[in-house]
């Protein structure tokens, strides 16, 4: 068989694999009492999913027939499939993973994690730059974080729109370019997501910069980066900037600073000593 005769076949099996495990009960169908297949019948899933059984049928049999996003997201819906086997089912029908359900992305182990790394300043991100937790250190690195408000609480956003944030890099050209050239990687895995397609634009509509780079096209990686801030709070940091995902499908990372030198890591000592009273970890809910 071919490779596309081999996606068909595991395509038709996962439907009826699926299939075989829900009663009528699970989707609020009345259960007969004379019931000869195991799980839903085909024609209940038909119904349920809106499309004809002749073509459903025609699915589970892995006939060479395209199934529209639309239809494939319908009998997802119908068989009641968790995120993850609806994105397998994508996958079988070569069509574009669909958008998830906005969700958050913190976990207690994360926040754990950001309150074993201090003093060094760590976040944790999703995929689009937005924060969602960071520790205390992090909080101070800029300016305090906890002051910005909840929707603007994005690496890409302030980089570009928040003089603060700006004045931090000491060379900010380079630290712009190469946050456009991330965000240009990350955007290739959702470019037919409606929020990613939004929020491009509306960083395009707020910064030039970042409508100039963004034009260029630029895409880079997840590579350890080198940082220069100047932080009001405690002077020059130079610092080695790493991250590593967190999800296998790449939606929340962990993003560290390191000193890179003896008076940066007292610096970080006194970043995260500062304000003893406030919490040693921030989160958005």
């Amino acid at each position: 068989m071919t490779r596309s005769d081999e996606s068909r076949a595991e395509f038709a099996a996962f439907l009826r694999g699926r299939r075989a495990r829900l009663q009528p009960a699970d989707v609020g169908l009345p259960d007969g009492s004379r019931r000869r297949v195991a799980g839903l019948r085909r024609e209940e899933v038909a119904q349920l999913a809106g499309v004809g059984l002749t073509w459903y049928t025609w699915l589970e049999q892995g006939r060479p027939i395209a199934a529209s996003a639309q239809v494939v997201g319908a009998i997802a819906r119908a068989l009641r499939l968790t995120d993850d086997e609806r994105d397998h089912l994508f996958a079988l029908a070569d069509l574009p993973r669909p958008e998830r359900e906005t969700r958050g992305c913190v976990d207690t182990p994360h926040l754990d994690l950001l309150e074993k790394l201090l003093p060094y300043p760590a976040a944790l991100q999703t995929s689009r730059f937005e924060i969602r937790a960071y520790n205390r250190s992090y909080r101070y690195l800029f300016d305090d974080l906890d002051d910005v408000p909840t929707e603007r609480r994005n690496c890409a956003v302030l980089m570009f729109t928040d003089e603060t944030w700006q004045r931090a890099h000491v060379d900010l050209d380079h630290a712009q370019r190469r946050t456009a050239a991330r965000l240009r990687a990350a955007y290739g895995r959702h470019h037919d997501e409606p929020s990613w397609q939004s929020f491009i634009a509306d960083l395009e509509s707020a910064s030039p910069r970042f409508a100039e780079l963004w034009s260029r096209g630029d895409v880079g990686g997840e590579r350890h980066q080198v940082k220069h801030l100047l932080n009001d709070r405690v002077g020059e940091l130079h610092l080695e900037m790493s991250s590593m995902w967190v999800d296998e499908s790449l939606g929340s990372r962990v993003v560290w600073f390191s000193p890179r030198d003896a008076a940066t890591a007292a610096r970080l000592e006194r970043l995260a000593s500062e304000h003893p009273d406030q919490a040693l970890i921030s989160a958005v809910a």
